[in-house]
């Protein structure tokens, strides 16, 4: 049965924040009714592709399918579980790897970050750093100046280095682009740490409709998959992303310039620890969190891993498209 364990197989939950739409609701998922008899007996088994549909994954080979009434389900899969995550990402575009990080490792390397992000601010860490691309330089945050990027991050924290590194990170990352893939790190803005708030002064509160392949089309750098490491757990308060499943199977026409409601979008939540891989060129935004203060800060490591031709040392970011809106 694809691996799925046994109470999922009789409760068919859903993992928090997963399988909703983008008012936050939940997408239709078949689920037993009762499914237990007197005794603590099951009284019925789920059919492989009625666990394979609430995986995300298309119908097995070895049973015929039926029609689906959606294509984006759940997506959560644990390190013991990649094969189904590359399954479900091939088909869907996104996938959620949960349970690699524990929560000191995550707390460490948040602090790490935290106090990175203050000297850059501070200007006590090296500009190379900061970027007036991706961030606006006179954004503030309750009035002071505040740096809503730190870019080339695991120079800046070992921590956040190793975490990108991790083992399972990797095989994920070569399971989708072959044993050659190669993470950019190096050049552009590399690895980012991220933090979005919402406040007058704010210079990065949410994105509009785009992909990843749009920043730079004219690179042979293609295919390229992101990955992003939560720091806080997603939701309305703070903010969450936006994307369209399997979009990532077609072009771009169409796609809209700003914020708009997309047809068959989806709202997808996240876990502090959580790490989402999703295709380069899948549809996505992001929403700007309904809180103040702290409910509505959310923060996160991303970066990208690519299985084109490399780029060159000192390749800059003269050539970057900064295509989504903030």
């Amino acid at each position: 049965m694809v691996g799925i364990p046994q109470a999922e197989m009789v409760a068919f939950r859903r993992a928090p924040g997963a399988g909703t739409d983008a008012d936050g609701q939940p997408l239709w998922i078949p689920a037993p009714e009762g499914g237990r008899s007197g005794g603590g007996q099951r009284t019925h088994a789920p059919s492989e592709d009625d666990v394979r549909f609430h995986r995300g994954l298309p119908p097995s080979k070895r049973t015929p399918g039926r029609p689906r009434v959606s294509a984006a389900v759940l997506g959560v899969f644990t390190g013991r579980e990649i094969d189904e995550l590359v399954e479900f990402f091939d088909a869907n575009g996104y996938a959620t790897l949960r349970g690699v990080f524990d929560e000191s490792a995550v707390l460490d390397m948040e602090a790490e970050l935290v106090g990175a992000q203050r000297r850059l601010v501070d200007a006590t860490l090296d500009p190379r750093h900061a970027t007036d691309i991706l961030d606006e330089p006179s954004a503030t945050i309750g009035g002071r100046p505040f740096a809503h990027y730190v870019c080339f991050a695991t120079d800046a924290s070992a921590l956040a280095d190793r975490a990108v590194h991790h083992q399972a990170l990797v095989e994920v990352a070569q399971r989708l682009l072959g044993p050659t893939a190669w993470l950019l790190d190096y050049e552009q803005f590399g690895v980012v740490y991220q933090d979005a708030r919402p406040d007058p002064g704010s210079g990065y509160s949410r994105i509009g409709w785009h992909t990843d392949h749009q920043s730079a089309p004219h690179l042979d750098i293609w295919p390229g998959v992101a990955f992003t490491i939560h720091f806080d757990p997603t939701s309305p308060a703070n903010g969450f992303l936006r994307l369209v499943p399997r979009s990532h199977l077609g072009g771009t026409e169409g796609i809209p310039p700003g914020f708009e409601r997309v047809p068959g979008e989806i709202a997808l939540y996240a876990e502090r620890g959580d790490v989402l891989f999703h295709h380069a060129d899948l549809w996505h935004a992001a929403a700007r969190g309904t809180a103040d203060g702290q409910a509505a800060i959310r923060r996160h490591l991303r970066g990208s891993w690519y299985g084109g031709t490399k780029l060159a040392v000192g390749h800059g970011t003269d050539d970057f498209v900064k295509n989504a809106l903030r």
